[in-house]
């Protein structure tokens, strides 16, 4: 089977989408699939560094990149759109990642117009708050572009269970498919020493360190996390906070003045993106995680906390309800007293936060993981793609 996956954008600015991604295409393409990756060159303000309009052969798939024209946020490519409708037909299955950004639209088209089947994953951009955020521009966009796209998908992945009964509430009709994002075991089974990111942030040393792993953007729930951590450090003095992201948008001063209003910026430390050794030694380093989001599709920063045996804070944004039920973390509403009793509990008890830890490193390692999520990503491109030929076969009959 060859399958073609589109991206609006795979730059490291654009936080989890892009590195899911490339990691499923890694899974699928081991498992013999072919599989193509189109996308853009953006990058937040500064362009990726690569080739354009060649392929690159990475082990198990090719990637080609695209120039793009920025208008309020929705990455316009001709270039790729006259791509898209000269080559969608050399593909059995078409995948698109996003909504809200143009590329998308002329895969959707051009699948519609050769008669290949293609499936959509909004990745959390129809949750509430994604679509109350900015709805100015999108309300419109949505009713009369993006929402006819999605109709005619043969199918809408949804990364979680809770996004899957919200967007039936919107009035979509195609087939919902429940698929979530995974982890590589391997990055997650012996993490690098500690000291590497203590080394490089020896303010954090000897301290209680509570993580936050993710963009530098409103969506995340900073203006929540900096109140809650200040009533969590008013009973435990030693705790200390990592807020480890980049900033794409000009956030982090607005950020830096929610901690200081509530009088614990000198307990915070701001890293930046961490990427590869440091990020994962981070994760060693770390006693608690947190992700105090107001929307999430299915969030890689959860998944990779848990995988690193974490004591994770969540809120109900993040929609992973099965990480409560399996007692694998600590979830909560989105409200910054319910998460500061959240974090003040684990606190309180190092010990058995850490054997929560541990539950959430089983329950990931069990369920979410990419060998898994691409058998089962297969499976729907199989059935979807042995519809239509059934299809087909019946009207020649």
């Amino acid at each position: 089977m060859k399958v073609l996956m589109l991206i609006p954008a795979l730059g490291n600015v654009y936080g989890g989408p892009s590195k899911c991604i490339i990691e499923l295409a890694e899974a699928i393409g081991s498992k013999g699939l072919e599989v193509d990756i189109v996308t853009t060159n953006a990058n937040g303000n500064v362009n990726l560094d690569v080739p354009l309009n060649i392929w690159i052969q990475e082990q198990h798939y090719r990637i080609q990149y695209f120039h793009y024209l920025n208008f309020i946020d929705y990455k316009f490519t001709w270039s790729l759109t006259q791509w898209l409708f000269q080559h969608v037909q050399d593909y059995d299955l078409v995948h698109t990642n996003a909504i809200f950004s143009y590329p998308i639209l002329p895969a959707a088209w051009a699948c519609q117009f050769h008669q290949v089947p293609y499936i959509m994953t909004p990745h959390g951009m129809l949750e509430p708050w994604a679509l109350a955020y900015k709805a100015w521009k999108k309300n419109f966009y949505f009713s009369l572009i993006e929402k006819p796209a999605l109709q005619n998908a043969s199918g809408v992945q949804m990364l979680a269970s809770t996004e899957f009964q919200r967007v039936q509430e919107l009035g979509i009709n195609a087939p919902l498919l429940l698929i979530p994002n995974g982890i590589h075991t391997h990055d997650f089974e012996k993490l690098p020493s500690a000291e590497i990111f203590y080394s490089q942030f020896p303010e954090t040393r000897n301290k209680t360190l509570i993580l936050f792993l993710g963009r530098i953007d409103p969506k995340k729930g900073l203006d929540l996390l900096a109140p809650a951590f200040a009533q969590a450090r008013n009973l435990f003095p030693n705790s200390h906070l990592i807020v480890a992201g980049q900033d794409n948008i000009g956030y982090l001063p607005q950020v830096k003045e929610y901690f200081s209003n509530t009088s614990c910026l000198e307990a915070v430390t701001f890293t930046g993106m961490l990427t590869g050794e440091t990020k994962y030694s981070a994760l060693a380093a770390a006693n608690i995680f947190v992700v105090p989001s107001y929307s999430e599709g299915f969030s890689m920063s959860v998944l990779e906390g848990m995988a690193s045996a974490l004591p994770c804070v969540i809120t109900t944004g993040c929609n992973f309800p099965e990480a409560e039920a399996a007692g694998a973390a600590s979830i909560v509403d989105i409200n910054a007293s319910k998460i500061a009793d959240a974090l003040i509990a684990y606190l309180q008890n190092l010990k058995q936060a850490q054997e929560t830890g541990i539950r959430a490193r089983q329950l990931v390692f069990q369920n979410y993981t990419w060998e898994k999520i691409a058998d089962k990503t297969i499976i729907n491109y199989q059935r979807i793609v042995r519809k239509k030929s059934q299809k087909a076969y019946s009207l020649l009959r």
